[in-house]
């Protein structure tokens, strides 16, 4: 079983709302950083959002600040991204990722687990 299966992913039209959902499959992961990052063709992998273990400390990229949250549910297992004022340029595979050191990271390479990934498109 992946580590880390994430949902939610599709097709949306400009200006609308996505919510990604990442279930890690053991109960460890309530004790790492989680993360999603994206990529799009072409283009370096590059961070969305973390979220520390305790949810105190979330990080974002620039994009995405104002209009997209992260959140977590440790009792559940799971890591979600609800994305508001979807653009074109938001077009990408979202993957979700976990790292077991305390902080947050905007390097990819600082991320041992990572999803299938999901995709999200959308339309102009």
């Amino acid at each position: 079983q992946a580590p880390l299966v994430e949902s939610g992913g599709g097709l949306v039209q400009a200006g609308g709302s996505l919510r990604l959902t990442c279930a890690a499959s053991e109960r460890t992961f309530s004790e790492y950083t989680m993360a999603w990052f994206r990529q799009a063709p072409g283009k370096e992998r590059e961070l969305v959002a973390a979220i520390t273990r305790g949810g105190p400390m979330t990080s974002y990229g620039s994009s995405v600040i104002g209009r997209f949250t992260i959140s977590r549910d440790n009792d559940k297992g799971t890591v979600s991204l609800q994305m508001n004022s979807l653009n074109s340029e938001d077009t990408a595979v979202y993957f979700c990722a976990a790292r077991n050191w305390y902080g947050t990271s905007f390097d990819p390479r600082e991320y041992n687990y990572w999803g299938q990934g999901t995709q999200v498109t959308v339309s102009s």
